[in-house]
């Protein structure tokens, strides 16, 4: 790993925990699929100043809504709800945006992937009492 890849691992590492809450280890990995998506999808294009995070979550989100990745967008949602990029409200409005932008039979997952992760940190906060 040369100086320019240390910097970009360090830097795409770091984002990718600050944007998911957990990152992972290149290193640890066969192959160079996780070595560019660290390096270089965290550590290059993440971290340009142009967009924030919650603009870059959104893009996201649209693009995997429309390659039907309800599983993906799901994370996305958990991420950005727990961030407090977004709201419940908003999500659900996203969800009903998308649809018809991407059609009902891939928004039913999208809303699906929604509903699931706003349904869980409502059971949560009940659990815990409002906290």
């Amino acid at each position: 790993m040369g100086e320019g890849t240390t910097g970009a691992r360090a830097a795409g590492m770091a984002k990718m925990d600050e944007v998911y809450g957990f990152s992972v280890d290149p290193d640890a990995i066969a192959g160079p699929y996780v070595d560019v998506t660290v390096d270089h999808l965290f550590g290059a294009i993440w971290t340009r100043e142009a967009l924030d995070i919650r603009d870059r979550r959104m893009l996201t989100i649209g693009v995997l809504a429309a390659l039907g990745q309800a599983p993906l967008v799901e994370i996305q949602f958990r991420s950005a709800l727990e961030r407090g990029e977004l709201t419940d409200e908003q999500v659900r409005e996203i969800v009903l945006h998308l649809a018809h932008y991407i059609g009902w039979p891939l928004s039913t997952g999208v809303n699906a992937a929604a509903e699931k992760i706003i349904a869980g940190r409502t059971a949560a906060t009940d659990e815990t009492g409002g906290t």
